[in-house]
């Protein structure tokens, strides 16, 4: 069973239909326990990372997030939930300090750069986009995938890179660590390439 957690500010429904597509079984929680006794957790996130991480904390999911890393569950992130996983972000209502996040990929999230990305390349990217340098378990090169966002990830250690893409600049758009995955996309949102990434980790839970 999947866990998809609940705090308040994830794009869930579109999350849990997918694994119901797929025939996973899977549910949407707040639960400590459902969340630390599932066999897989999905950390989802939509809108802004100081929102998102206070709906985290007052749910106490932020130690469970970091106890189901510790402990080597499969995790899955998407997008805002991939960008929490990080040291901090510059998306900030403070200019003079970051939002911190979870601290589990060294690195931050930075805002897309408007000045080089050009007038083509409007923010936020919506769209698709395509998948290159991909050193994964679960994505493939070349596929086309959806994304939403105006902030990226940028991880200070390259080994926690599984894929990047272009717009504008080349920057990552997935980590892997050990069972720890995340997508600044949205593969729920992907078509067929995104619905084979969740089989691909769904296949990664089987086998803990």
């Amino acid at each position: 069973m999947i866990a998809i957690i609940d705090y308040g500010a994830g794009n869930l429904a579109s999350v849990k239909k997918a694994f119901d597509y797929i025939g996973v079984d899977s549910v949407i929680t707040d639960d400590a326990n459902v969340v630390l006794n599932a066999d897989g957790v999905v950390l989802p996130g939509v809108g802004a990372i100081s929102y998102a991480m206070d709906c985290l904390k007052s749910k106490g999911m932020d130690e469970v997030v970091k106890t189901v890393i510790a402990n080597g569950k499969p995790m899955l992130g998407i997008c805002l939930g991939m960008q929490m996983l990080f040291e901090e972000s510059e998306e900030s209502f403070d200019a003079n300090e970051n939002v911190k996040g979870l601290g589990i990929i060294p690195g931050v999230v930075r805002k897309f750069p408007a000045d080089i990305l050009g007038a083509e390349n409007k923010i936020p990217q919506i769209g698709w986009n395509r998948l290159e340098s991909v050193n994964s378990k679960i994505l493939t090169e070349g596929d086309f995938v959806y994304f939403v966002h105006s902030y990226y990830c940028d991880p200070t250690n390259s080994d926690d890179i599984s894929a990047m893409t272009e717009y504008g600049i080349k920057y990552c758009c997935a980590i892997e660590r050990g069972n720890l995955f995340a997508t600044q996309f949205h593969p729920e949102k992907s078509g067929e390439a995104g619905l084979n990434i969740l089989k691909k980790f769904v296949r990664r839970v089987e086998a803990c």
